[in-house]
């Protein structure tokens, strides 16, 4: 995805909520500077900052990325990516509309280490199916293989890395953020 087209996006839903770039600003800790640069392709989003923006709108960082949400085909053809990061998303859970929990296939490249650990409403569960995940949840880390598994309340700081040099495949389970 380019820097261009998720500023665009990200924009379109503020704009269509009535929301200003400080109230985004408020919501996700980052500068009104950083906000507008990055609506306007001239900055680019880590995992990290997607998912706190993500998190302000009540969205999953899946929205951001172009994908037929008409088609009821649940293919696993992974073309929702973070090119800039090399990280891969699939949303499993297309078919439905109003849910509860969204189910994900992540695929993070190799020598993905960069992140800080961030919080958000909610629990998430990943399952490794491919790879070596690391897990920092607070002062600790899980190093997680094939078939393992790790549910956490995301009101911990927490992180994800990939620090080997084959892909990690998970899928990441994670309840709905609800914004009043």
């Amino acid at each position: 995805m380019s820097a261009n087209h998720l500023g665009e996006k990200i924009r379109e839903i503020r704009s269509g909520r009535g929301m200003t770039l400080k109230t985004l600003a408020d919501r996700t800790g980052f500068s009104i500077s950083f906000l507008s640069q990055l609506e306007r392709g001239k900055s680019s989003a880590t995992l990290e900052s997607l998912k706190k923006i993500s998190i302000a709108f009540g969205v999953n960082p899946s929205y951001f990325f172009d994908e037929d949400r008409s088609s009821n085909n649940q293919l696993l053809n992974i073309d929702q990516r973070m090119d800039e990061h090399n990280i891969y998303y699939k949303d499993l859970g297309t078919m439905v509309t109003h849910r509860d929990f969204t189910p994900l296939l992540v695929i993070l490249k190799p020598s993905q280490t960069e992140g800080n650990l961030f919080t958000h409403k909610g629990q998430e569960f990943l399952y490794v199916i491919e790879g070596i995940l690391t897990v920092r949840l607070e002062n600790e880390l899980y190093e997680l293989g094939p078939t393992e598994s790790i549910m956490l309340d995301s009101t911990r700081p927490h992180y994800w890395y990939n620090y080997t040099d084959s892909d990690v495949k998970i899928l990441c389970v994670s309840s709905e953020v609800k914004n009043n």
